[in-house]
C-alpha cells in the first residue's frame, strides 16, 4: 500500500532512500527536501509544496502535481512523462534537460523557468505563462500553446514543428520563426 503522507510538514528533509513511488503527499511541505534522483511516479502531490527543492533526475512518471507550487526547485534531468502539473507554479524552475513528453501543463506557471533542452513533444502547455522563460533548444514537437504567454520568451533553437499556437503571445520572443 503506498504511503499516505498528505498535510505533513517535510520541509528541509533528505528524503532520499525512502519509497515514495505511489505516495499520498496532497498537500505536504517539502519545500528544501532533497528526492534527487528518487522515483515518485504515479504519485499524488496535489496542491503540494515543493519550493526550493532538490528534484534533480527525479521520477514522476504519471505523477498529479495540479496546483503544486515547484518556483525555484532543481528538477534538472527529472522524468515527468504524462505527468499532471495544470496550474502548478514553476516560477524561475530549473528543468533543463528535463522530459515533460505528454505532460499536462494546462494554466501553468513556468515564468523565468529554464526549460533548455526538455523533451516536451505533445505536452499541452494551453492557457500556461512562459513569459522570460529559456526553451533554448527545447524539443516541442506537436505541443498545444494555445493562448499562452510567451512574452520575451527565448525559443532559439527549439523545435515547435506541428506545435498549436493559436493565440499565444510571442511578443518580444527570441528566435520565433513563424511557418
Amino acid at each position: 500500500m503506498a504511503e499516505n503522507l498528505s498535510g505533513q510538514d517535510l520541509s528541509g528533509q533528505d528524503l532520499r532512500g525512502r519509497k515514495l513511488a505511489g505516495a499520498i503527499l496532497s498537500g505536504a511541505n517539502l519545500s528544501g527536501s532533497n528526492l534527487s534522483g528518487e522515483n515518485l511516479s504515479g504519485a499524488d502531490l496535489t496542491g503540494a509544496n515543493l519550493e526550493g527543492a532538490n528534484l534533480q533526475e527525479i521520477g514522476l512518471e504519471h505523477a498529479e502535481m495540479r496546483g503544486a507550487n515547484l518556483s525555484g526547485a532543481d528538477m534538472r534531468d527529472a522524468s515527468m512523462f504524462c505527468a499532471g502539473l495544470i496550474e502548478a507554479k514553476l516560477v524561475g524552475t530549473q528543468l533543463a534537460g528535463a522530459d515533460l513528453s505528454r505532460a499536462e501543463l494546462r494554466h501553468a506557471d513556468l515564468s523565468r523557468a529554464d526549460l533548455s533542452q526538455v523533451e516536451a513533444g505533445r505536452a499541452n502547455l494551453d492557457d500556461s505563462k512562459l513569459d522570460s522563460a529559456n526553451l533554448h533548444g527545447a524539443d516541442f514537437r506537436r505541443a498545444k500553446f494555445r493562448n499562452a504567454d510567451m512574452t520575451g520568451a527565448n525559443l532559439e533553437g527549439a523545435d515547435m514543428r506541428g506545435a498549436k499556437m493559436t493565440g499565444a503571445n510571442l511578443e518580444g520572443a527570441l528566435g520565433w520563426r513563424s511557418e
